[in-house]
């Protein structure tokens, strides 16, 4: 009975000692357990936080891209002048002193304009002096696909002294920078041959910020009077360029006194006047709408 009660005791003794191990065992798999739900929820946490973060981000990006969206600084000029009334009574006396009053062109308000004005002093058997006279102006407007007004002007610019030295029948072509009119000024001349008398052609072409000006002057000596000096032509050409480009900047606010350069840089962008309602020139229309030098030089009265 004694050894009996002996093993019974050792017995539970062995159980009590296996129910201790068994739940030693137990404790670090509760901890690895309760620490993955930890991470596991923390994980959700981290990745809603993370899903949030991402909206934060995806509407950080569209703003960025917003600001991002391109733009393009104002044009210094949204007016121009009446073609026909940029030059003085004294300088149209000069240029075309038989003329009566200018022939307006094709014209858009505020964007492109222009006007000639034909002059023959005719002496009878003595001869006749042809002179032909035609001013235009081309405004550009900033656009954020064709870039700034001034840049596309800039563009034209040198178009129209390239199609003013490449005039067919022109001889002896001659083209030379023009001083004190606008940001940039090149005056081009040759001579053309035609059955009526040798004609001397004019052309200065003028930008000033956003407008181009080109002036075509030419004369003859018809029914054999003498021609015509190109120089002194030259120079009436480019007062009247020098004129125009005054009548441009005095359109837009500026002094009409002083017709010497208004480059960019003496303006402040920030204060640049505001895009006008018209719509902005393209180049390959206004190439059409201003007067070819080939063929002012055809027109004899």
């Amino acid at each position: 009975m004694q050894r009996r009660a002996e093993r019974d005791q050792v017995v539970q003794r062995a159980k009590r000692l296996h129910r201790v191990l068994v739940c030693a065992a137990a404790v670090p798999v509760m901890l690895i357990a309760a620490g993955c739900s930890s991470d596991s929820g923390s994980g959700g946490d981290s990745g809603s936080g993370g899903g949030s973060n991402s909206g934060k981000g995806a509407d950080s990006g569209a703003s960025a891209s917003a600001s991002a969206a391109p733009t393009v600084q104002a044009a210094a000029y949204n007016s121009l002048p009446d073609a026909c009334g940029t030059l003085s009574k004294k300088t149209l006396k000069a240029l075309a002193p038989e003329a009566s009053k200018g022939k307006k062109g094709t014209s858009e308000a505020g964007t492109r304009g222009s006007c000639s004005w034909s002059s023959l002093d005719n002496n009878g058997v003595k001869g006749s002096q042809f002179r032909w006279l035609n001013v235009s102006l081309l405004r550009f407007e900033s656009d954020a696909s064709r870039g700034t007004g001034e840049a596309q002007a800039a563009k034209y610019y040198e178009q129209q002294i390239q199609d003013a030295q490449s005039v067919a029948g022109a001889k002896n072509t001659k083209s030379q920078a023009v001083g004190g009119t606008g940001d940039a000024a090149t005056l081009v001349r040759y001579d053309l041959k035609k059955k009526e008398g040798a004609f001397k052609q004019q052309t200065v072409v003028t930008r000033v910020e956003n407008v181009v000006v080109t002036v075509d002057y030419n004369g003859a000596g018809l029914a054999g009077d003498k021609t015509p000096s190109a120089d002194d032509l030259g120079k009436l050409a480019e007062r009247a360029a020098k004129e125009t480009v005054a009548a441009v900047s005095a359109a837009n606010g500026e002094g009409a006194a002083n017709p010497a350069p208004t480059g960019s840089a003496s303006k402040d962008p920030s204060k640049a006047p505001s895009k006008s309602a018209s719509p902005s020139a393209s180049p390959s229309k206004s190439a059409s709408k201003s007067a070819s030098p080939s063929k002012s030089a055809a027109k004899t009265s």
